[in-house]
């Protein structure tokens, strides 16, 4: 059991600054993934990963231009758009990845915002899901207060919606939606009581002072989220950061381990999720992210239209590391 009697190490505070943030990630390496492990002990065991799986119910076909996003309308990548997937498919891949080992079961559909006229379907995965003793998770685009409620009072325990990148960087990633919008998603999920997922993407093309920003966004949101996942950006064909990423390559494997260590320190209680880009990743850098804080991964051969890792190379590294699932939480 985690030893969680250390004052410093307990306190959650929303009122970090830019410069704190910014003299965090510049502390000599050591002692900056000496000081995240040492919160992570103080908060979780750290020899536990939550394992998630991420299906997406829906792909294809977005608004939104997030430039390195396949599923992006305004970009020809060659990915057919789908409809909704039917419940009954969604509750196999979800068996599927309880069976598998995973905890956590988080749905995805390609929407810049939820219409009502969905919200019945969406109510009965949720709930399906749920009372198969999952955590359940989705992420459906903007929403409004009433179907948050909906979504919540179907069983939903966490939505997701990032906020990619910094406010400052934002222009540079979309321009579809902006960055208050995201804010105030994030709003009407908490103000009906259910958790929140948020976390962004690094390679991007920003500067350390945009990572800085983003977690100050993250880390002075009214609640910490529940759980933040930091993605390492999968350059994507025909999408404008993708093809910006292969000319200019995105941040070091070390810088990476700085954003997740940084993100432990500053929420101490969320779970810090090593997300997209781990099939490009060693299993020295996963190690490394593993032992400065980072407490869940997402497993399965595939996230929403990228390829993550195979369960048997996941197997492989967690023996190895000596690192065991979290139980399910029901």
């Amino acid at each position: 059991m985690a030893d969680t009697s250390h004052p410093v190490f307990n306190a959650v505070r929303n009122d970090w600054t830019k410069p704190e943030i910014a003299a965090l990630f510049d502390l000599p390496f050591m002692e900056l993934v000496f000081r995240a492990a040492t919160v992570h002990r103080q908060n979780f065991d750290p020899n536990e990963v939550q394992l998630s799986q991420l299906l997406s119910i829906k792909t294809g076909g977005c608004a939104e231009n997030c430039g390195y996003c396949s599923q992006s309308s305004h970009h020809d990548t060659g990915l057919k758009a789908s409809k909704l997937m039917p419940v009954d498919e969604v509750l196999t891949a979800a068996k599927a990845a309880k069976d598998g080992g995973a905890q956590r079961f988080c749905m995805g559909a390609a929407w810049r915002d939820l219409k009502d006229r969905d919200v019945p379907a969406l109510a009965s995965m949720i709930s399906e899901v749920k009372a198969m003793g999952l955590e359940t998770c989705a992420t459906l685009g903007m929403i409004t207060p009433d179907q948050a409620k909906t979504l919540k009072d179907a069983g939903l325990d966490y939505y997701n919606h990032n906020l990619d990148t910094s406010p400052e960087y934002y222009s540079k990633v979309v321009t579809t939606r902006t960055y208050q919008e995201r804010l105030d998603t994030l709003e009407a999920v908490r103000d009906v009581g259910m958790k929140t997922c948020c976390g962004g993407i690094v390679g991007l093309g920003e500067a350390r002072e945009d990572r800085v920003s983003f977690l100050h966004q993250i880390a002075t949101l009214p609640a910490h989220p529940d759980s933040i996942p930091i993605n390492n950006l999968v350059p994507v064909a025909n999408t404008p950061l993708g093809i910006q990423a292969k000319v200019k390559g995105g941040v070091s494997p070390i810088e990476f381990v700085r954003t997740i260590a940084v993100a432990r320190i500053l929420c101490p209680k969320s779970m810090v999720r090593l997300s997209a880009g781990r099939n490009e990743m060693s299993e020295e850098l996963q190690a490394l992210c593993f032992m400065s804080g980072a407490n869940s991964i997402f497993v399965g051969d595939q996230l929403l239209t990228t390829p993550n890792p195979e369960r048997g190379t996941d197997a492989h590294l967690l023996q190895s590391l000596g690192l065991r699932a979290m139980a399910n939480p029901q």
